[in-house]
């Protein structure tokens, strides 16, 4: 899995933290999400989906 962010898209709601803390991250100046790991594990994946799912910016890719 790698994960793919689009900080021009970000809105800075903070879902992908609350979803994948471990994954996700935002600047404290603006709030845009900030990637702490482009690779995350297996035992991660799961709430990195979910993390892209809820975006609602849809600023978060997953390739497989």
């Amino acid at each position: 899995m790698k994960v793919v962010i689009d900080e021009d898209r970000c809105v800075a709601a903070g879902q992908c933290v609350a979803a994948a803390a471990d994954v996700f991250d935002q600047r404290d100046e603006d709030g845009i999400v900030v990637l702490l790991t482009e690779h995350p594990s297996e035992d991660v994946a799961d709430d990195v989906r979910t993390a892209a799912a809820v975006c609602p910016a849809l600023a978060i890719r997953i390739q497989e």
